[in-house]
């Protein structure tokens, strides 16, 4: 299986502010994390996977600040596969008129795909997939 990319957006609204005029770090925390979502669950579309959930988010960290009305443009792409676990990182970039393009956030997510049982509960699913590896 390839990796491609996976985008994700969100508008930086007033809402998302922080006290020094700045996007409020736990909305971009989301962001990331929607965006590893994403990717994942597109990278679980030909299992019969549910849906995967957050295990781990590592190495966060926030390079450069972000403004009200900029853009925030998340990647995220598919790194490793384990036998349930799928690892993703994910660049944040914001963007604006005012501020051009800019590395805002980077982070490393492991999701771990799940598929409800005969109770009705999520457990750990074995996806079986491998990732390509590029010449």
């Amino acid at each position: 299986m390839s990796n491609p990319i996976t985008n994700y957006s969100e508008l930086v609204q007033h809402q998302h502010i922080n006290s020094v005029n700045t996007l409020f770090g736990g909305y971009m925390l989301a962001w990331l994390d929607l965006a590893a979502g994403k990717a994942s669950s597109r990278f679980l579309k030909e299992t019969e996977a549910s849906s995967a959930v957050t295990r781990a988010m590592d190495s966060v960290e926030f390079k450069e600040p972000v403004f009200l009305g900029d853009w925030v443009n998340c990647e995220a792409v598919v790194y490793e596969a384990g036998k349930s676990s799928i690892k993703i990182a994910v660049k944040a970039y914001a963007e604006s008129k005012v501020h051009g393009k800019r590395l805002a956030c980077t982070a490393n997510f492991t999701f771990v795909a799940v598929i409800k049982n005969e109770n009705n509960e999520f457990v750990k699913f074995d996806h079986n997939i491998s990732l390509e590896k590029e010449n």
